[in-house]
């Protein structure tokens, strides 16, 4: 069972147990959270695309620590002037433990009514114009 679901402004594939980084939370490490934004769903076999949103389905976690990425080095430079600078940048992430996906009332794919297929007729004879 997996799921697809927004956290922070970005879409994140998710399993039971696993660890993600996303874009640091509000909270303490230990904080359980709840992600209700839940764009698609897989259980088991059985996928639920939201409109946009999947019904009924959210996602717990746990806040495990609060971790800062890998420096992105910037470097400007303008050629001939001697004009070189170069500054860093460190991203702050909550690294996060995916605790479990709930499903409430899980959604049964809706049955699309199937038209008959109507034969058009095509008639052979020519049509009667306006005489120009």
């Amino acid at each position: 069972m997996y799921a697809i679901v927004e956290i922070a402004g970005q879409q994140f594939k998710v399993e039971q147990n696993d660890e993600i980084f996303v874009h640091r939370l509000e909270g303490e490490p230990g904080t359980k959270i709840k992600f209700d934004q839940v764009l698609l769903l897989d259980n088991n076999g059985k996928i639920s695309v939201g409109k946009p949103l999947v019904e009924g389905t959210s996602i717990t976690g746990q806040i495990v620590d609060h971790v800062r990425g890998d420096k992105v080095i910037v470097f400007k430079k303008k050629r001939r002037k001697g004009y070189e600078k170069e500054t860093g940048h460190r991203q702050d992430f909550s690294k996060v433990l995916i605790e479990s996906i709930s499903v409430k009332g899980a959604s049964k794919a809706k049955k699309i009514k199937e038209t008959e297929e109507v034969e058009p007729t095509v008639s052979t004879e020519p049509t009667e114009s306006a005489d120009l």
